[in-house]
């Protein structure tokens, strides 16, 4: 049938219109000579007028269509993993004693077929059970929960649709918000029926959450592995972390975790081989602890031999500057070579010494650390164009500079040239001498520097603290203000404090692609005492280590390769930073870094890094991983295809569908509200099954299907008016000439 749609504007616009057109015709018809021809024409005037008038009144025809067949009540059932969480309570039969199974168990008890019985009866309703979420068999596929796809499914694929009942502990972690899919229901007149399934309180566990280890270590030295446990046991527990290898080597830790907390620890681990290991850190199964799964972690760390080529800058050779220099070269893992400006004497000889700074940059790119003593820019000491050098070198080839400033006060040159922003502090520019002290101030480690790589002396985080009350104190350091901000303080002056809280001297800040240290002290030679080189060595050697890490993740001849994140976890997106070098090692200027990707199910992708603005021959690119494992990443410089750097990034394998967490029926109510549904809990069976079939019975009946064809936009529509109007003219013209 035909519906019109008219305002009170246009009805009465259109009244009123073919009313003009209507006397108008009537006159025409009775002073025309030829009133038969005459009157066929103004009957097709008023015709046209009518379908534009009509059109005005947007016209519809509509299309009533009454359903054979029985309306739907669709059961869509979680099957995710999450469901086999242990925390469903059902009824003991014949007792009011409550059994506690699996949400998956609850729900397939609820799902057989006597319990839908009552929605079917007389053929009132057609029942369909759906499950979804259902973990995959292929482990490279994220598992996960996704609650809007099911139902916006359920609208699309599924006809004569007359409610939704869903079971499902709320829990999600994949797809839109679940509110989308209820909002089409809303709109489709489809009212969501939710049923809540597990406890909303989290089981007794000690989860261990994550492993954030570094992907290598040198042979030899200590790894520091950060680890994160979360409890929700309502006491404290002590217990013992434990490391081992696939040797059966292992290091334990004691650690106490209090009761509903997150706990943030780390253990060492010396590496002793080269190559990858694979490692794995777990804690015992508690007492009262129901989840048992998620107590241990497996990961990968490889060993390396690197040699850390490190450049020492100086003025006079103050103590701090030849201990310094006896450690380094003394490393077996560090290529040291030095520069001394000696005011009086020249630039300084003998082993490991060279006559100026670096002239080329192939020359310069290849330190990995730069210490920075009692030296300026001054007459036969460094230039501005040299700074501007470092701090390229810092900023795009990731290497680190250390600031050892001195009692001559050279380093507040400095901050007149580009270095000054990569200082990490601000220095008090009327005292250039330093602060002198009286008798011996020891360093205090801050929260962050006890839980430092840096600062660690001992052999384990426990003697630590006592190792740094034991050590000699400093009798100068720096007129440090404060420092800066983006900064990291890990150790403060022990008696002296400034406007701005405790005088920060041992201070860290990332700057670019490489990374900063400020020692406001010029007395670590003084921590032999008694103990020669024991902790004055590993000091330096770790800083070392510590800033050309990134540098040297992955380097071959022509391209050095570092990834952010070090250890990705499944759909995050990993940043690749290369250095890329011509046939004579300096920077490659023009060319190209491309990167051949190879995911471990073998699918190959091919990358084109993008040039930085700037000479030192730094490129970067962006790649998804989607997949857990290990992805092979071969990298090629142009003109270096002979000779490509082959890599490994280990994705480590994460799973964002965990048991043991807590139920979210807040989730399920919005939907349900959303729909303009409801939340149906209840315990016993009987008093479910019977909430859930009033809630059907009070629905309205299934109202029948309405087809609408919108004429006043039809293109059928403008044919026939066209073609009326083009009739009526041609009529017209042949009415006049006879």
């Amino acid at each position: 049938m035909l519906k019109l749609s008219p305002t009170p504007v246009t009805l009465w616009i259109g009244i009123i219109a073919l009313i003009v057109v209507g006397t108008l015709s009537v006159l025409t018809w009775r002073r025309s000579p030829h009133p038969r021809r005459t009157a066929v024409l103004e009957m097709m005037r008023l015709a046209a007028a009518l379908t534009v008038v009509i059109l005005l009144w947007q016209p519809e025809w509509l299309t009533i269509i009454h359903p054979d067949t029985q309306p739907k009540i669709v059961i869509l059932w979680d099957d995710s993993k999450s469901m086999t969480t242990l925390d469903a309570q059902v009824p003991a039969a014949l007792t009011d004693k409550v059994e506690v199974v699996t949400r998956a168990d609850w729900v397939k008890n609820e799902l057989t077929e006597d319990f839908w019985k009552p929605l079917e009866a007389n053929g009132a309703n057609e029942v369909v059970i759906i499950p979804f979420a259902t973990p995959p068999k292929d482990q490279a596929v994220l598992a996960g929960t996704d609650l809007e796809s099911p139902l916006t499914e359920v609208l699309d694929k599924q006809d004569h649709v007359r409610a939704v009942v869903l079971f499902s502990d709320g829990d999600y972690n994949l797809g839109q918000p679940p509110v989308a899919a209820a909002q089409k229901m809303r709109l489709r007149g489809v009212p969501l029926f939710a049923i809540p399934v597990g406890s909303q309180t989290r089981l007794p566990d000690l989860d261990l959450l994550s492993v954030t280890a570094p992907s290598y270590g040198i042979i030899g030295e200590n790894v520091q592995i950060p680890f994160t446990i979360r409890s929700s046991l309502d006491r404290q527990v002590r217990t013992l972390v434990r490391l081992r290898d696939a040797a059966g080597r292992e290091h334990s830790k004691d650690i106490i975790i209090p009761p509903n907390a997150e706990t943030y620890d780390s253990v060492l681990w010396r590496l002793e081989k080269e190559g990858p290991s694979t490692l794995e850190l777990s804690i015992p199964v508690a007492a009262d602890e129901l989840v048992a799964s998620n107590n241990s972690r497996k990961f990968i760390v490889a060993g390396k031999p690197e040699k850390i080529r490190v450049l020492v800058i100086d003025t006079l050779p103050r103590w701090e500057y030849r201990f310094l220099r006896n450690a380094l070269s003394r490393d077996p893992g560090v290529e040291f070579s030095c520069l001394l400006f000696h005011p009086a004497l020249g630039p300084g000889g003998g082993k490991n010494s060279i006559q100026q700074f670096p002239d080329k940059l192939e020359d310069l790119v290849k330190f990995d650390v730069i210490f920075l003593g009692d030296v300026g820019v001054a007459k036969d000491q460094l230039t501005k164009d040299q700074c501007a050098l470092i701090r390229g070198l810092v900023e795009n080839q990731a290497s680190g500079v250390v600031f050892l400033p001195g009692p001559q006060g050279n380093q507040f040159s400095l901050l007149d040239t580009e270095l000054s922003d990569l200082m990490p502090v601000i220095l008090d520019d009327s005292h250039h001498g330093g602060m002198a002290e009286a008798i011996a101030s020891p360093l205090t480690l801050t929260t962050e520097g006890r839980a430092s790589l840096l600062t660690l002396l001992g052999n384990n985080e426990e003697e630590n603290p006592g190792i740094w009350r034991r050590l000699p104190g400093f009798y100068w350091h720096a007129p440090v203000i404060k420092a800066k901000g983006g900064s990291e303080v890990l150790a403060v002056h022990g008696n002296r404090r400034g406007k701005f809280g405790p005088i920060p001297l041992l201070v860290t800040k990332p700057a670019g692609s490489g990374k900063v240290l400020f020692m406001g002290i010029d007395s670590a030679w003084r921590w032999r005492r008694g103990v020669e080189d024991l902790y004055h060595y590993r000091f330096w050697g770790q800083v070392a280590r510590w800033m050309s890490y990134q540098r040297n993740m992955a380097s071959g001849q022509h391209v050095r390769l570092f990834f952010t994140p070090e250890r990705p976890e499944p759909g995050a997106t990993v940043t690749l930073n290369a250095n890329a070098f011509d046939a004579h090692g300096a920077p490659l200027e023009k060319g190209s870094v491309a990167i051949d990707l190879t995911a471990p199910d073998g699918h190959p992708q091919r990358l084109e890094l993008q040039k930085n603005a700037s000479a030192w021959g730094a490129f970067s690119g962006r790649f998804k991983v989607g997949q857990p494992g290990e992805w092979k990443i071969r990298a090629t410089a142009s003109g270096a295809e002979d000779k490509p750097l082959e890599t490994t990034l280990l994705v480590q394998s994460v799973e964002i569908e965990k048991t043991g967490q807590p139920a979210r029926p807040e989730v399920l109510e919005e939907m349900a509200r959303v729909s303009r549904g409801r939340v149906i809990q209840s315990v016993r069976r009987d008093d479910l099954k019977k909430a859930i079939k009033d809630a059907i019975a009070a629905l309205p009946e299934p109202r029948p299907m309405e087809s609408r064809i919108a004429l006043w936009s039809h293109w059928g529509t403008l044919v026939a008016l066209i073609s009326l109007l083009g009739i009526f003219w041609a009529g017209r013209k042949i009415n006049g000439m006879f």
